[in-house]
This record gives C-alpha cells, sequence and structure tokens, in this order.
C-alpha cells in the first residue's frame, strides 16, 4: 500500500492508483472534464490539477500516480485559480449558444462551470471549427467540440473502428474521419457510443424530433410507434427513476399520449425474428446434411451497427449473416401491409416511429433494401433520449402516467423477445425455440437461462449437447454445438478473424454493435452509475421471468401471423417482406480518395528545388522541408496568439482591480 496526504487527510491506497482515483476513494471530489473512469485518462484538459508539494508544476490528477509520502492539495487558491484559467480558455474555442443545443442543462462543461463558479467569459469565442457533418445517424458540430478525445478513444480502443482522430496540429486541430470526410462517407458504424460518451454538443443523434411532431399533428397521417425491449429499462431514468426500472406500462401510455394511433411492441416482431431465424438455421444445418455448400457459423442480423462494420471490413463473408432483418424492420413491413390491409387503410398513410436504444436504427431504415414498393419499412426512429425530450415538450407527466398495454395484434410478446436487449440475449431466445423444435423438449438450462452467455463479459461461449431428438432431426443425434456471443465491434472483429482464418469453432454466433448490447446503445441516457449495465440487464430478465410464455414459437401472435398471412417461417411471403440483402463496403468511398488528392495536388506550394552538386533533391525531401516551414510558421503564430491571450488577461484583472 502506498500512503499519503490529501488536503491534510492521511490516506492508504494500492500502488499504481491515480491521485484522482484515491481522491475518489475517500470521497475527495476534484473537478475533472476528459476524464472517464475505464475508458478515457490523458489528462489533455488538466481541470483536474492538484498542487503536490514539491513539484514544479501542477499535475493532472488523473494521469499522475500516488508516491509514498506525497503530500497533495486539491482546492488551494493557485489550483483554483488555474482551473478557472483553463476553463475560460476552452470557452474560448466553444461556440456558446446553449439555449439552442440539445445537450443544455444536460452538458459537462456547463455543470463544470458551475462547479468551479465561473459565471462570464473572459476571452471573445472565436472557434475555427464551424462546418456541420449531418449525417443519417449522428451529427458531429466541431465548433463546440473541446478535444477532450474521449470520443477518440471509445472509437478507437474499446470499439476498434479509427473512425476518427485528431486531425491537424496546434490551433488547427480537430476531431474528424481520415482528410476530414463526412461520418457517412467512412467506415462509421453509426453506433453511437461516442455520442454517450462526449462531454458537451458536439457529438449527438440526428435530430428527428420535428419530422415525429409534424406527423403526430397531421390529420390525414396515421402514426405507429413501436418501443425496443432496452428503453423501457432506460427511459425512467430521465425522468428521475433509479437505474435499472422497467416502466414497461407507462412507457405505452406515453406513446398513447403523444398522439400515436398505434402503439406496438418491437418485441411481438422480436418473437417474429427468432422464428425466421431459426428456421434459417435448421435449413442450413438441413443443407449442410445433405452435402451442400453452407456458410458456417451463422451470424445473427439485429444489430444494424454491428452489420455496417461487417459490410465495410470483412465483405467476403457477407454470406455468413442471417438474411433476417432486425426487428424494428419486420414489425414496420408487417404494420404497412398485413395491418394496414386489416384495418383498410393506405400504407401510404402510415408513418412507423421506432423509439429505439441505438443511433444506428437511423441509418438502418434509409437503406435501399429497407424499402418495400417505393414505402420504407420505419420512416423515422427516436433515440431514447429523444423519446424524453418529446414527452417533456408535450407536457406530459411521466411519472403519473398509468400502466397501459400495448395494442393488439402487434403487441403481445414473451419473455424471450425482453431479453434481446441485452448481450447473449437473441442467442438464447433462439436456442430456447431452436431445441424445442429439434427435440420436442425445453431447452435443457436451469430458468431456461443459458448462462455461460449471460452476462458483460467481452466474448462468451456454450457449449449445447444434441439428445433424444426428434425423427426428421436424428441425423444431428450426439453432436456438440457450440455457440458464441459478443458485444462491441472489438470484440466481434476477434471471432471474425476467427472466420476468415477457417478456424473458427462455432455453430451460431450472436453479435451486438455496442458493449453490453442494446441496453448500452448509443441512443440512451447517459448515466454515471458504474454498474448501468449490470443494473438495465436485470431488470430485462426480471421482465422475462415475469412472463407467463417465454418462448417466441409460442406466442399466440406470432402463430395468428402466419396462419393468416405469412403461412411459413421462411416461405414466400417472409423472404419478400421480412428478409434481406447485405452490400460490400470499402473504408473511404473511392470518390472521395479522388478528390481529395486532386485537392492535394491543386494546392500543393511550387518549390523551386536548388541544384546541389547537379542533383535534384528528390520530390519527398521538397515536402519535407515545407512541412517544417509550415511547422515554424504555426510555432510562431501560437507564440502570438498566447502573448496575446496573457496581455488581454493581464488587462482585465489590472481593470477589475481599479
Amino acid at each position: 500500500m502506498i500512503h499519503l496526504t490529501i488536503n491534510q487527510k492521511q490516506i492508504s491506497v494500492p500502488e499504481g492508483t491515480t491521485i484522482l482515483q484515491a481522491a475518489q476513494q475517500h470521497h475527495i471530489s476534484i473537478p475533472n472534464l476528459c476524464y472517464m473512469e475505464g475508458i478515457h485518462k490523458s489528462g489533455s484538459c488538466r481541470i483536474c490539477s492538484v498542487e503536490v508539494v514539491g513539484a514544479k508544476t501542477l499535475m493532472a490528477s488523473c494521469v499522475t500516480e500516488v508516491r509514498e509520502g506525497m503530500v497533495v492539495n486539491t482546492n488551494t487558491k493557485k489550483v483554483q485559480d488555474a482551473r478557472k484559467m483553463l476553463y475560460q480558455l476552452l470557452l474560448s474555442d466553444h461556440r456558446q449558444d446553449c439555449l439552442h443545443c440539445q445537450r443544455n442543462l444536460d452538458c459537462e462543461l456547463q455543470q463544470l462551470g458551475q462547479q468551479l463558479g465561473v459565471t462570464e467569459t473572459i476571452f471573445e469565442t472565436t472557434s475555427a471549427r464551424t462546418q456541420m457533418d449531418v449525417g443519417f445517424s449522428i451529427t458531429r458540430d466541431p465548433s463546440k467540440c473541446i478535444l477532450c478525445r474521449r470520443c477518440v478513444t471509445v472509437c478507437n480502443e474499446i470499439q476498434g473502428l479509427g473512425a476518427i482522430n485528431i486531425q491537424n496540429r496546434g490551433f488547427d486541430s480537430i476531431i474528424a474521419p481520415a482528410m476530414e470526410l463526412p461520418l457517412s462517407h467512412v467506415n462509421c458504424a453509426n453506433c453511437g457510443q461516442c455520442t454517450i460518451v462526449c462531454p458537451v454538443g458536439a457529438l449527438q443523434e440526428t435530430d428527428a424530433t420535428e419530422r415525429v411532431w409534424r406527423a403526430l399533428h397531421d390529420p390525414n397521417t396515421r402514426v405507429v410507434m413501436q418501443c425496443a425491449p432496452a428503453v423501457r429499462v432506460a427511459i425512467g431514468e430521465v425522468f428521475g427513476y433509479p437505474v435499472g426500472t422497467a416502466v414497461t406500462g407507462q412507457l405505452a401510455a406515453a406513446m398513447r399520449a403523444l398522439g400515436a394511433d398505434d402503439v406496438f411492441d418491437t418485441n411481438w416482431a422480436a418473437d417474429l425474428t427468432i422464428m425466421e431465424e431459426g428456421t434459417e438455421l435448421l435449413q442450413r444445418l438441413q443443407k449442410m446434411l445433405r452435402g451442400e455448400k453452407v456458410a458456417f457459423p451463422m451470424l445473427t442480423s439485429c444489430s444494424p451497427g454491428w452489420i455496417k462494420f461487417v459490410e465495410h471490413k470483412y465483405p467476403t463473408l457477407l454470406d455468413h449473416l442471417s438474411s433476417c432483418k432486425s426487428p424494428q424492420m419486420m414489425l414496420g413491413a408487417i404494420a404497412k401491409s398485413y395491418y394496414a390491409t386489416r384495418i383498410g387503410v393506405d400504407p401510404k398513410k402510415m408513418f412507423v416511429v421506432s423509439v429505439m436504444p441505438c443511433t444506428a436504427k437511423k441509418f438502418e431504415i434509409t437503406r435501399e433494401e429497407m424499402i418495400h414498393e417505393g414505402l420504407a419499412d420505419v420512416d423515422a426512429v427516436l433515440t431514447t433520449r429523444e423519446l424524453g425530450v418529446m414527452i417533456r415538450q408535450a407536457g406530459i407527466d411521466f411519472c403519473q402516467l398509468p400502466n397501459q398495454s400495448f395494442d393488439d395484434p402487434l403487441g403481445n410478446s414473451t419473455g424471450a423477445a425482453d431479453i434481446f436487449g441485452v448481450t447473449g440475449g437473441v442467442m438464447e431466445a433462439a436456442l430456447r425455440t431452436v431445441y424445442t423444435i429439434i427435440s420436442g423438449r425445453p431447452l435443457p438450462f436451469e430458468n431456461l437461462h443459458v448462462t455461460p452467455i449471460v452476462g458483460t463479459e467481452e466474448i462468451k461461449e456454450a457449449t449445447l449437447k444434441l439428445e433424444r431428438l426428434l425423427p426428421e432431426y436424428k441425423a444431428l443425434e450426439g453432436a456438440e454445438v457450440k455457440v458464441a456471443v459478443t458485444s462491441g465491434l472489438h470484440g466481434a472483429a476477434v471471432l471474425m478473424d476467427q472466420i476468415a482464418e477457417g478456424n473458427s469453432p462455432y455453430l451460431f454466433i450472436e453479435i451486438m454493435g455496442c458493449p453490453g448490447g442494446c441496453i448500452t446503445g448509443g441512443g440512451q441516457p447517459r448515466s454515471q452509475d458504474p454498474e448501468v449495465r449490470q443494473k438495465r440487464m436485470n431488470a430485462l430478465y426480471q421482465e422475462d421471468e415475469s412472463k407467463v410464455i417465454r418462448e417466441s414459437h409460442k406466442n399466440p401472435s406470432i402463430e395468428a401471423i402466419y396462419r393468416d398471412f405469412l403461412v411459413e417461417p421462411c416461405g414466400e411471403m417472409s423472404h419478400h417482406l421480412l428478409h434481406t440483402h447485405y452490400i460490400a463496403r470499402t473504408v473511404v468511398l473511392p470518390e472521395d480518395v479522388a478528390s481529395k488528392n486532386k485537392q492535394l495536388e491543386s494546392n500543393q506550394a511550387f518549390v523551386e528545388p536548388k541544384q546541389m552538386h547537379d542533383q535534384t533533391p528528390s520530390s519527398s525531401l521538397v515536402q519535407e522541408i515545407q512541412q517544417l516551414q509550415n511547422q515554424i510558421k504555426e510555432l510562431k503564430e501560437s507564440e502570438e496568439i498566447y502573448k496575446q491571450i496573457i496581455a488581454d488577461c493581464s488587462n482585465r484583472i489590472l481593470h477589475k482591480k481599479n
């Protein structure tokens, strides 16, 4: 143990602990901004600076490890003044239009200003980063970026994508994709994890609330709303409920209070997905037994962020993906076909809104493959956060809403559908049904939970021995089937590399784009609770266990849709409405590369090469000289700017004293 003193309090902590961690463990608050426990610690903002006795300068507490006998002061006048000045410098490069910002009153920079006691800005705001990047899923506003680099860490190290990074140097630094291209032109998966960790409004979901309000206010439009399983265990947090509180009945009531004509449950479509995906798995197995060539392992296709990732990085392995659409797209397709016919409404006058925990769902609905006879399956996607905004805008007191049910016929679901929101849930739901189909018996795990794949670990696996099977599946008797589950794109890459190398031992793999699954999707409420994943996960498992029916194939509403409309799983009508295909993508659009190269060529300064022993310097040497000259120019400009800042600050201090 290391012994040290913080604010005259003697404490002991394990070796390797940072000053910030030591303070937090002993309930001593140190303001910080760029730091995120377990995700990012770079010391770039310096707001967490403290005074260490004997040190020449203030130390960033988030990256400075404790030493034996260290004496730390976290709140001296020197420290307070330094933090305020650092905060003011952050504001000087941050567009301050708080009233128009989606993060207003939910902004870590605002909250930090209140904590530090900063009530006015002393520098003129002059952000050079002004060009907005508005994509289908994510909007990037560089003028609000404070260069904390949290998003860079989560994209590069947690997800393993590298879609964004620091571009340029000095005052020209900007967080953006390569060549400062739009996010939609590179390998961004639209997972939205960057929007979760961004402390300000620089990265956020692309707003869909205005489109939904227009539809709700149009008397000639029939608005159908659906909500994903993970939403019901997170929306309550927006209104003050403890993390992981299930508010399913109030959620249905809220969507109805907003003015939706039909309030359906995406869980219903999750049960439908299991019937289609489970049947597809069995059909692949039967083809394999007949000696036909078929792609194994089969991969789930519910997560659009994961789908876009595999299209970019593993375009030659797309045949491993299930052809099933995601549950939200299936429900939209059924609503505009079967349900529209049933109630006598022109599907062109229907507007389907999905409430999702996921920003990638916003991109999914724009895919050409999700358009049927000229109509999109789903017209708009709201994140959980956006739904919370709309409920507040409508003046609805969420906490006082009564519990209501979802509407028939697309509102009844089983417990298997509830666990679609957690990592391992889709796999468990599929195994519950597939095992029963081939054996006539329930899945042989206690309480139907496949415990080896329950939890938040990055990669999990389970083995299931097939015994006492029905006659039509006797060829599989005695086989040991291995399945795997991962959440987050880093784990996805590990499993995909195994497939690419030809040594994957699995028959079936579930992959979700966000770490932990949909419960911590890019559109969920931001939480400071370190146990947020576990609490939301527990809530969904409780929802599952509270249901009378917990296997998808036993859902009476699913039985009815096949009897009355679809006929059979993976049949002709199902393939027409519920299945899709995928597109091989490049990391960066080729036309963008060509355009950028042309721009660089036209902007390249001409340097007259000097003759040296009748030899012309190489082009690489000329470019290197030019780069060094540019760097010297930048340093001189930075020096002048710092001099001006110091002079302005000194003048203001003198003016206040006088």
